[in-house]
């Protein structure tokens, strides 16, 4: 009987072994819930625009259909006068309202807006229309952390991405080719490692505003390093594999050696170390913007909600969202990095169950079957 190919959730196409590390992530469900959570907070922020805005959803205004959260509608549309509209304005409000009528989002406050009515002391305590208060300068907590968290998930994937990249590409060039290019390399190395990373961010704060490009810049700049120990060991011991010597006695190009025999296997220690990096990029942003050396002024921000915090430690409000909300997702990243080291471990004697079109192929939880599915991979296991 023919076995139909491996593909994780139904969709991507695999081989067996990395199958087996689904598995066993799957396995493992402190891994599989945080990866859930993350999923699941990620992309909600990701719709900040949407559940967190001072612009209705839409507008029915006098038989006519406006949708103000993605169109800037001038006041003469609601018989206003020229220029963007407000639609917390008594007068276009109840202009729209005899007319029509308005479709709010769930926090109906944008994270830059000051709001009108929740009292006159700022920072004030939750109610009805602000579930976690306001902050010092009057601006709602919810929805700045909504915005926080979408920035600073989104800083920490492209900063994983850019420094992975970077850092990928000089360990495999600094293990296949060793000799003068490994020494170069290295003592570049030891000129980054001799960097102050901090000081330079500092200096350069005070001679520009820094922005979320140049701080994801700066900080990629610097954090590729981290990358290169662990792939250059990699493809120091492959390069000398039998089936390596014997691509390139057939002519095969480096590149294509590198790319196709020797990155697949040299990836297993990077990709454990990717979700640790990703939370540990969340933190550094954080704690640049606690600082004063991270965002302009008036961003969200996970580090500026949190020097606001330190500021008003007897507000709980502006206290425990915050922890919670970092502390959380900071957590949670760690726990899907444990999660990925177990299932990129054979050695982890983790039970899991193949679908039965694959219950032939490989007995299930032993781990010296994933060694008889890759002999090239295959490591001392433990009873």
């Amino acid at each position: 009987m023919k076995l139909k190919p491996y593909k994780i959730l139904g969709l991507l196409p695999v081989t067996e072994i990395t199958f087996r590390r689904w598995l066993r992530f799957l396995a493992d469900r402190r891994a599989l819930v945080s990866m859930i959570l993350v999923g699941l907070i990620f992309g909600t922020s990701l719709f900040a625009n949407v559940i967190a805005t001072d612009r209705p959803l839409y507008v029915s205004y006098k038989g006519q259909n406006y949708f103000p959260f993605l169109v800037e509608y001038p006041e003469s549309e609601f018989d206003g006068f020229a220029g963007p509209t407000n639609y917390y304005d008594p007068f276009i409000a109840e202009e729209i309202n005899d007319n029509g009528y308005m479709v709010w989002p769930v926090v109906p406050y944008h994270y830059r807006r000051v709001v009108k009515d929740a009292g006159a002391e700022f920072p004030s305590a939750p109610d009805a229309n602000h579930w976690l208060g306001t902050d010092d300068k009057g601006r709602d907590v919810v929805s700045r952390l909504i915005y926080g968290i979408r920035v600073s998930f989104l800083f920490g994937f492209m900063y994983v991405a850019i420094t992975a990249v970077v850092g990928i590409a000089a360990g495999a060039v600094m293990g296949y080719f060793g000799g003068w290019v490994d020494l170069l390399f290295q003592r570049i190395l030891e000129i980054y490692g001799s960097l102050p990373t901090l000081f330079i961010i500092i200096a350069i704060a005070g001679l520009v505003q820094p922005n979320f490009w140049l701080l994801l810049g700066l900080l990629s700049i610097f954090g590729w390093t981290g990358y290169v120990g662990t792939i250059r060991a990699e493809f120091l011991k492959a390069r000398n594999y039998q089936y390596i010597t014997a691509a390139r006695a057939l002519g095969v190009s480096n590149a294509t050696v590198m790319w196709r025999h020797v990155f697949p296997n040299a990836m297993v220690g990077t990709i454990t170390f990717m979700p640790f990096a990703l939370a540990g990029s969340v933190t550094v942003l954080s704690g640049l913007d606690f600082l004063g050396f991270g965002l302009p002024p008036g961003s969200p921000s996970l580090g500026e909600m949190t020097r606001q915090g330190l500021a008003n430690i007897r507000k709980w409000w502006l206290v425990y969202p915050i922890f919670v909300g970092l502390g959380g997702i900071t957590m949670l990243m760690v726990f899907i990095g444990e999660g990925v080291r177990n299932a990129m471990d054979p050695r982890k004697a983790i039970r899991i169950r193949l679908p039965k079109k694959h219950a032939g192929a490989v007995q299930p939880g032993d781990a010296a079957g994933e060694a008889a599915a890759n002999p090239s991979a295959a490591v001392e296991t433990k009873p």
